[in-house]
């Protein structure tokens, strides 16, 4: 609340003041705080899907091919594939010797037995059937391979 403080007139034989009022700063302005966290929201927004990020893959590109929309099963075969022989089945490294037991696992509750698979196109004909014979023996009936659609010029 504004306090009202009286002023003394002064010798200068003019007319005397009255009193003044003064405001006093005893409440915190919380405009400039709201503006910063607005801020902060908005920076935590555009950077929070940026910071998940999957496994780079070198996809081939394919002139007709149809969108994903569903949840599916992809299979991933990064071109580390040769060194390692790990597969990504989801989010998950499994040795290729288990892939088609952990296959046959994810598909157990599964209407749909399919599979996508995602090779890398540095990969030969040869790894990519190998990865496909795996699928088939964990149980999956239709493997389709992922590639990306062709940049416009």
């Amino acid at each position: 609340m504004p306090k009202v403080q009286p002023i003394e007139a002064g010798g200068g034989g003019g007319r005397a003041r009255t009193r003044r009022v003064v405001s006093t700063l005893n409440e915190i302005n919380v405009v400039p705080l709201v503006d910063v966290m607005l801020v902060l929201l908005i920076i935590f927004m555009v950077t929070a899907p940026m910071m998940q990020r999957g496994l780079d893959v070198n996809l081939p590109q394919a002139r007709r091919a149809q969108e994903i929309n569903d949840q599916r099963l992809f299979v991933t075969v990064p071109l580390t594939f040769r060194k390692d022989r790990r597969v990504h089945l989801g989010q998950d490294a499994v040795p290729f010797e288990f892939l088609a037991e952990r296959v046959r696992q994810a598909m157990r509750w599964r209407s749909e037995k399919q599979a996508f698979l995602q090779i890398d196109a540095a990969l030969g004909v040869q790894d990519m059937i190998d990865v496909m014979d795996k699928l088939k023996e964990g149980g999956v009936d239709k493997v389709g391979i992922v590639a990306k659609f062709p940049e416009t010029r």
